[in-house]
């Protein structure tokens, strides 16, 4: 063979092993902040809220590429604004939280499809299908670099705030007592949850992103004795999901995203499996 063709050769080898690596890189960033964050969504019951600001985080994406910004800022700027809404609608106690979230959840969905459709001309390069279903295989080197800043971030200041969670979750009127910000701890967490989200969008997409926070968490919790052991479990289980969704998708070339999903549920209904089994 000429020698050409052997650098040639050579050549694709390195950039398909550099975008798996790519790949699972971004993937195994995503998974060990998506564990811990899942958690606490698993128990103070928030998968819907993670849901609508997933939903919400649509709009956000689309709006910082028309405005040249990083994506995350406008899903955390469209969190925030959606955690404002929520609260104040929930003041007026008209409506159940989750009724209001159903309403906001699908209301953002439509928002942010109608504005794909209006700055189409200005964004030619929007990939709406990679929106909703993530596109992790096209992560680039340098949005990796973004990524784990982020991820380093994220966990600095869930740790900050790891003790103030674990007691607003068992009890938010004893967590006041015991002199916890209530609002602030909230409001914190709702900023950690959008900005995880923001990152999530290029791996599972819109649609699925709730489900990496809860699918896991609700895996490891039936392992479980104490918050800590969760938090290392769900970290471990989205871990393997990543592994097994990538594995999967180069294996039967499906859609990396929902292959990644589908593995976590593999593992949750293979733990549900082994915790009713008799011992």
């Amino acid at each position: 063979m000429p020698p050409v063709a052997l650098r040639h050769k050579d050549v694709l080898v390195i950039m398909i092993d550099q975008f798996i690596l790519y790949a699972l890189l971004a993937g195994l960033g995503i998974a060990i902040t998506a564990g811990p964050l899942g958690c606490v969504v698993v128990w103070r019951r928030m998968a819907y809220f993670g849901d609508t600001l997933a939903h919400a985080a649509l709009l956000g994406v689309v709006l910082s590429l028309a405005l040249q910004w990083l994506p995350v800022i406008g899903v955390v700027i469209t969190g925030l604004l959606l955690t404002v809404v929520l609260f104040w609608l929930e003041r007026k106690q008209e409506l159940s939280t989750d009724t209001l979230l159903g309403i906001l959840s699908h209301s953002a969905l439509a928002i942010g499809m109608i504005a794909i459709v209006l700055l189409q001309s200005k964004l030619p390069s929007l990939d709406v299908m990679a929106l909703l279903f993530g596109d992790i295989l096209a992560v680039t080197g340098q949005e990796l670099v973004v990524l784990y800043i982020g991820v380093v971030l994220v966990l600095l200041v869930y740790a900050r705030i790891w003790r103030d969670l674990v007691s607003l979750s068992s009890n938010e009127d004893l967590a006041r007592i015991d002199g916890v910000n209530v609002s602030a701890t909230r409001f914190v967490f709702m900023v950690l949850l959008a900005v995880v989200i923001a990152f999530a969008i290029k791996l599972v997409g819109v649609l699925l992103i709730t489900a990496m926070l809860i699918i896991p968490a609700a895996s490891a919790r039936l392992f479980s004795h104490s918050p800590q052991q969760m938090i290392l479990l769900s970290v471990v289980i989205a871990v393997l999901a990543v592994l097994g969704g990538l594995a999967m998708s180069l294996r039967w070339d499906l859609p990396t995203g929902p292959a990644i999903v589908l593995a976590a549920a593999i593992l949750f209904a293979a733990s549900r499996s082994i915790k009713s089994s008799p011992a």
